[in-house]
């Protein structure tokens, strides 16, 4: 009996010394560890402050600009460097900057162009004056029975009307004492033949000029396009690109030589064909003086001959 109540003792001895030690393992378990959840904490926080003041403040540059203020230079440089480049693209800048050949030939075409119109200012000025004195002294000799009152309406006046008068009374006087009236006519018709060719020839000084100007200027500046473009692909040889900043230079100096043969050319055949209709005109007034001073030449003889058949009947 005294046996199993001290057994009965040990036991209980035993499970009670057992819950106490659980007891006190229990709230040492339960509680979370502080070295587990600390750290990411502590290992966020100077990525934070770092970032902080970054996002926060503008650090100030060299010479007292933030940071802000950059951009804007960024910007403003590209818009410079945009205007030097349509500064360098203008016809002044791209003849500078062309090939020796090239400006020749620009230098050719420009004083082609010149030419003509100096040679269109001082035929326009030649042909109205020509034109107006033809008409002026056809006016005059209208009522004029003889040639020798064609000359005294004339008077000292220089002009074409008074050549072909001139030849008219030099033939009649070569001729005197011939009584064949067809062969002076004949001689004194050609004499205002030469008269009439020597005026065309003289009044069409220049327009043979502007016909050269307007048929050879688009070739001549064909000629530096061509020579243009080949530098250009040279350039892109030597350069080993083909961005078009390296070709378009070339080509548009190139293209600049066609521009001012066309600007020559234009012109040129415009105020030839111009001229040409003016010429004639003027032309057709030269010819109805020499019908005017055949018709007084042949007025002269009848009144000659008549005179003296009228004497001989006497």
């Amino acid at each position: 009996m005294f046996r199993i109540v001290l057994k009965l003792l040990v036991a209980l001895t035993v499970v009670s010394s057992g819950s106490a030690a659980f007891a006190q393992q229990a709230p040492a378990a339960s509680q979370p560890a502080p070295v587990a959840s600390q750290p990411p904490v502590q290992s966020l926080q100077p990525t934070a402050q770092i970032a902080a003041p970054a996002a926060s403040a503008p650090q100030a540059a060299p010479g007292g600009a933030s940071i802000v203020d950059a951009p804007a230079e960024n910007t403003a440089k590209p818009l410079k460097a945009t205007s030097v480049t349509m500064r360098e693209f203008s016809p002044w800048s791209m003849f500078l900057s062309a090939d020796v050949v090239v400006k020749a030939v620009m230098i050719g075409l420009a004083f082609a162009s010149l030419v003509t119109w100096t040679i269109f200012i001082a035929k326009l000025i030649e042909l109205s004056i020509a034109q107006g004195k033809m008409r002026c002294v056809l006016k005059k000799i209208a009522p004029s029975r003889s040639l020798a009152e064609a000359q005294m309406a004339l008077g000292d006046k220089n002009s074409v009307l008074s050549s072909l008068l001139n030849a008219a009374m030099r033939e009649a006087r070569l001729s005197a004492g011939i009584s064949s009236d067809s062969g002076i006519k004949e001689r004194a018709a050609s004499s205002f033949a030469e008269i009439v060719r020597a005026e065309a020839r003289r009044i069409r000084i220049g327009m043979s000029i502007l016909a050269t100007i307007g048929a050879t200027s688009p070739f001549v500046g064909l000629f530096g396009t061509v020579w243009g473009i080949m530098n250009s692909f040279i350039g892109i040889s030597k350069a080993q690109t083909t961005n078009l900043a390296v070709v378009a230079p070339g080509i548009a100096e190139a293209l600049l030589a066609t521009a001012i043969g066309l600007v020559a050319a234009i012109p040129a055949v415009i105020i030839y064909n111009h001229f040409a209709r003016v010429t004639k005109s003027y032309l057709e007034l030269v010819n109805r003086a020499s019908g005017a001073a055949a018709r007084l030449l042949s007025r002269d003889l009848d009144r000659t001959h008549g005179g003296a058949l009228s004497r001989a009947a006497e």
